[in-house]
């Protein structure tokens, strides 16, 4: 079981995103998808999302929201519970990351870029002013099988 955070830095209509294209063996290779990463011992949520950002982009946030969970189920990965995160306001300047390319894309761009298709549920609900939510996504390898919101079944 692996805890992680994923946080999408929100500039007007754009989100900061990363394109997986450095690492080997990356699950999301080509895909792309916010920052974050593993909680590391004794980081709770917050830490983590603060850790991870700040590693990856340079940047230090100081106006961010927590938004949901996303519990990750595949026939391949452990299973992984993500804590979701929106940002718009950090200090500091972006320098290049190590897992990725850093691009600002516009929303209403992100669904036809190479995405896990349970990211494009969850993106769709953080373009909505919705409370905390929990989501289940299943996968069968890159296929999604499952997709649960808040205990009503989508797919």
């Amino acid at each position: 079981m692996i805890n992680s955070t994923l946080c999408y830095l929100e500039r007007g209509d754009e989100y900061l995103m990363l394109h997986r294209v450095k690492k080997e063996h990356d699950l999301n290779h080509d895909k792309w998808i916010g920052v974050g990463g593993k909680f590391e011992e004794g980081e709770s949520p917050e830490d983590c999302v603060l850790r991870e950002t700040w590693e990856e982009t340079g940047l230090r946030l100081t106006d961010y929201r927590y938004r949901g969970l996303v519990t990750f189920v595949s026939d391949q990965w452990p299973t992984e519970y993500m804590h979701l995160f929106t940002a718009a306001g950090w200090t500091g300047e972006a320098h290049p990351c190590d897992e990725g390319e850093l691009a600002w894309i516009r929303k209403a761009d992100l669904l036809s870029l190479p995405l896990w298709e349970g990211d494009k549920i969850f993106l769709r609900l953080l373009d909505t002013d919705r409370p905390v939510f929990s989501l289940k996504l299943q996968y069968e390898g890159e296929k999604l099988v499952l997709a649960v919101l808040d205990g009503e079944r989508l797919l």
